[in-house]
């Protein structure tokens, strides 16, 4: 049965459920509790944004709040999913990944292939990413092309309350270590999301429009965005391909090609920086697989290659928008 949630609260259903059906999940972050200990939900917030608010009055003590050392508890982690645990740990904000990153890609991605597919470690690791929450430079970047370049990592990112808790189930079930980022303007966002536990494949596109004229690949909060401008323009009968990836790693380069191949042409929506990101992957994926398809050169909306501004003004204009989107249509078209 579906009914109305937020992202937010899609993202926390997927803890709990997983949590009780399986002792082996814990739950490992900065003040994901809000005071270990602490006499109950007045005082265990769940973390800066709330998102494992109660988890801890249900489950004690598989909730740790963890000390203010990226490297400790990522490693903690990694360990204890090598050792037969299921962690979850919350890096608060993906901007602090250079912290504990030798934990991440030098050890959790590498141990099944250092120890010839014997060894697994199922950990996921999430963090909030993505600008426009005015939160400066240091806590706002995507940084999602990072992680995807590295082997040994699944990378997933959500754009609806239904694929956050999918994916999330999936990621806590799936066997190698997961990046699960979570972009922090769409923790309100409302969505249809059924209340028994689900998962979602990776490497599997949903294909969120349908159309024969464009095909918009888009990521994390500019799926939304994407599909906006797809029903803007289906009104003037310039109809769209709307694809979102669901991860990044592994990533659905069949559906992504084939419609292309329908379409040929291509506009690819990302909101980190444009030097060696996804929208430049995707573009590389169209001109080396599918280049006698294209009709015109391929389009890229992203943000500029500076940090993000903390000014709001500047930050606006930072990021990809609708207006961005739908010139980068209209100039494939031409």
């Amino acid at each position: 049965m579906a009914r109305k949630i937020t992202y937010q609260q899609a993202i926390n259903e997927a803890l709990d459920q997983e949590m009780t059906r399986d002792e082996s999940v814990i739950l490992m972050g900065l003040d994901i509790v809000g005071g270990t200990g602490s006499p109950g939900e007045m005082d265990a917030w769940g973390g800066v944004l709330g998102v494992t608010k109660g988890l801890y009055g249900k489950h004690g003590d598989r909730v740790m709040d963890a000390p203010i050392s990226e490297s400790s508890y990522i490693g903690a982690a990694v360990g204890a999913a090598a050792c037969g645990m299921r962690p979850v740990a919350e890096l608060m904000f993906v901007d602090f990944l250079g912290v504990c990153l030798d934990q991440i890609y030098n050890q959790a991605g590498k141990f099944k292939y250092m120890f010839g597919g014997k060894a697994e470690t199922p950990v996921v690791i999430r963090a909030m990413y993505g600008a426009g929450f005015r939160a400066a430079a240091q806590h706002s970047q995507s940084l999602y092309s990072i992680f995807t370049h590295l082997p040994g990592l699944k990378v997933v990112l959500p754009s609806s309350p239904y694929d956050a808790k999918g994916l999330l189930i999936q990621s806590i079930r799936d066997n190698d270590p997961v990046i699960f980022l979570e972009h922090k303007m769409l923790y309100t966002m409302e969505g249809e999301v059924p209340e028994e536990p689900y998962t979602i494949p990776f490497g599997e596109a949903n294909i969120v429009r349908e159309g024969d004229d464009v095909t918009i690949v888009a990521f994390g909060r500019m799926v939304g965005l994407a599909a906006e401008v797809a029903d803007k323009l289906a009104k003037e009968g310039i109809s769209c391909d709307v694809i979102d990836p669901r991860t990044t790693s592994p990533l659905d380069e069949e559906s992504i090609l084939e419609s292309i191949e329908n379409t040929g042409r291509l506009v690819v929506v990302d909101e980190s920086n444009p030097r060696c990101s996804m929208a430049s992957d995707i573009s590389e994926l169209a001109v080396t697989k599918a280049f006698s398809s294209l009709k015109a050169g391929v389009q890229t909306v992203t943000a500029p290659h500076t940090p993000v501004p903390f000014s709001p003004a500047l930050e606006d204009i930072y990021i990809p928008t609708p207006d961005k989107i739908e010139a980068a249509v209209r100039a494939v078209l031409k």
